[in-house]
């Protein structure tokens, strides 16, 4: 039998002659050059089209850190990406791409081809926002919200879709690399050295550190619902509206999801928004910085709480859960999505896997980006207790970004 443990270009023509769900996608007869396409640190990512317009794409999980062979990690990541791919496209279809089959045995994902779509943080490095994205985002996360979590699913559903999602090794990647790592001498950290005394008055603040300890906590214990666990501006697609077609906007690679706080994605959406608005104000351009920081957060947000709010009738126990009850909800998620979006933004200057937003600008620019994201982020953080709005948290973080930057 051929072993399909780690394909390439040239073995994944017969491999699709072997799985017989995919055999009939595409024309293996037919077949356009395959082009591996994966540009992330943990997966081979394959494009496959045939000659008459059909296409797919393979997605198979590498047993180790693709940019570090030393470093190990599970394969069975692929499995829980199937399992939470398959939740989010049967709640909203929309916003994901289709998932057409699982290979189990040798950890291979088939998946929709956006290859007409755009990566969002490419987009808005260039200069283009696509502002559309915010709030198609707050929806999605909304709708897998709801329809994960014990207001939408079935509880006994719910406690065995919680049981297939658990995802130990990625989980601690997260809790590792976003909510300590930054807070101590680490081999993953690296900052300017023009930036190292920011980075020292991180490190100092225990007002801040007593934050990120409550965040890092709920993260590890507060399972609301089954939410992406990545939703970085390099982890979805769009499509602006033009030829015919409306605009689209897709979340992928969530392999990083578990069941975990609601607010985790939406600060983490948040947070890249943080850092595009920090790239525009070190190029000058403080116009767009403002779509970006002052308007696409609170756009993000309104979405989320609107779809939420028109969901709510159909909660499974309106017996207890009151209209109070999702009011004092709203509050919670709006609160920690300030925090997550702090604690997101601080890895990206300080941690392991950085950002091109910051990464690409040269280096006097950077530093006062750098220092404007890590100084915005404590005020995400720590402000939130006294005013959790998120156009007002939002508001003050464009001031701090247009104070430090040195352009």
């Amino acid at each position: 039998m051929p072993d399909w443990q780690n394909l390439s270009a040239e073995t994944v023509p017969a491999y699709l002659a072997s799985v017989p769900e995919l055999a009939g996608r595409v024309d293996v007869g037919a077949l356009e050059p395959v082009v591996e396409v994966g540009d992330g640190n943990l997966n081979l990512v394959f494009v496959v089209r045939d000659a008459h317009g059909a296409s797919l794409v393979l997605k198979q999980s590498l047993p180790h850190v693709r940019t570090d062979p030393s470093w190990p990690m599970t394969r069975e990541r692929s499995a829980r990406e199937a399992l939470i791919l398959g939740r989010h496209q049967a709640i909203d279809p929309g916003h994901v791409p289709a998932l057409y089959h699982f290979d189990r045995a040798h950890y291979v994902l088939a998946i929709e081809d956006l290859s007409d779509h755009v990566v969002w943080r490419g987009e808005l490095n260039a200069g283009r926002p696509h502002e559309y994205a915010a709030a198609e985002l707050g929806r999605y996360v909304a709708r897998v919200a709801f329809g994960t979590s014990v207001l939408g699913l079935d509880p006994l559903e719910q406690k065995r879709v919680v049981a297939a999602a658990v995802n130990p090794e990625l989980c601690e990647i997260t809790e590792d690399l976003v909510f300590t790592e930054p807070y101590i001498d680490h081999e993953h950290n690296r900052v300017l050295p023009a930036n190292k005394a920011d980075v020292d008055a991180l490190r100092s603040d225990r007002e801040l550190l007593r934050e990120i300890g409550l965040l890092k906590f709920a993260f590890m214990t507060r399972a609301q619902a089954l939410i992406h666990g990545d939703l970085h501006t390099g982890s979805v697609f769009v499509r602006a509206a033009g030829d015919g077609l409306p605009a689209s906007v897709r979340a992928f690679d969530s392999e990083f999801g578990f069941y975990g706080p609601i607010a985790f994605d939406l600060g983490a959406v948040w947070a890249n928004l943080l850092l595009a608005a920090a790239r525009s104000t070190a190029l000058g351009d403080d116009a767009r910085a403002a779509v970006l920081l002052a308007e696409l957060p609170e756009r993000l947000w309104r979405a989320f709480e609107t779809e939420l709010r028109a969901l709510w009738p159909r909660r499974l126990d309106p017996r207890v859960w009151g209209d109070d009850m999702l009011e004092l909800l709203l509050a919670e998620v709006r609160h920690d999505a300030a925090g997550y979006a702090a604690a997101k933004a601080v890895r990206r200057i300080v941690g392991f896997a950085k950002v091109s937003d910051i990464e690409t600008l040269d280096e006097g620019p950077r530093e006062g980006a750098a220092r404007g994201v890590l100084r915005a982020a404590r005020g995400l953080a720590v402000l939130r207790n006294d005013d959790a709005d998120v156009a007002r948290l939002s508001a003050a973080a464009l001031a701090v970004l247009r104070g430090t930057a040195t352009r």
